[in-house]
């Protein structure tokens, strides 16, 4: 059977047509996570946008390069954490200095026993804010970490992969931002105690 150019199977435009859709089902799925990625390390919502938006521009350029969709998050994620890291070097210079130990302390954790209250509900609200707040103080190495187990629920290996990082040094920089997440969250209740809150 003889084809003309519009009719043909592989003509550029299909090929085109045929990665699109595949980049949209393999790799589109997992916007909500770049999103959170970036605005965790940016700090700012406009700012993750137009990073996880760059973020995709590479991601679509480079798509062929994408062995297997079982790897898409992971892959998507690197894409937006280097375009994270490149626009605060840009941007934000002071925000990537050398990293540092923290003194660790228990961390206050509420009893799970307890039946929900109004009263439980607010301070519960109260101690989601103060987390997101000492989260967002960390530096972006430590905060990077902390999203992509925390929240993103992803594996040391996955986020070993996604930081091109050793997994020591994941589970390292997970423990250091956990102990500095500990000992803010001590201060904070000392403070509050002193004040009577």
């Amino acid at each position: 059977m003889l084809w003309t150019p519009a009719e043909a199977p592989y003509t550029t435009e299909a090929m085109g047509d045929r990665r699109l859709d595949g980049f949209e089902r393999t790799v589109l799925p997992h916007l909500g996570a770049a999103y959170n990625l970036a605005r965790w390390l940016t700090r700012n919502e406009a700012d993750a946008e137009d990073v996880v938006q760059e973020a995709c521009l590479r991601a679509l350029r480079y798509f062929d390069g994408l062995s297997g969709g079982d790897k898409a998050k992971a892959w998507l994620l690197s894409i937006v954490r280097h375009a994270c890291f490149t626009w605060l070097a840009k941007n934000r210079p002071s925000e990537l200095g050398p990293l540092d130990d923290a003194a660790s302390e228990a961390l206050v954790a509420g009893g799970k026993d307890e039946p929900e209250t109004p009263e439980r509900a607010l301070l519960a609200s109260d101690e989601r804010a103060l987390l997101d707040r000492l989260i967002g103080a960390l530096p972006p190495e430590f905060r990077e970490v902390v999203i992509l187990r925390e929240l993103e629920e992803l594996s040391y290996r996955e986020i070993a992969e996604i930081t091109a990082l050793p997994i020591g040094t994941v589970m390292s920089r997970l423990s250091r931002a956990r102990e500095r997440l500990r000992a803010q969250w001590a201060r904070q209740q000392a403070q509050e105690d002193r004040h009577g809150l």
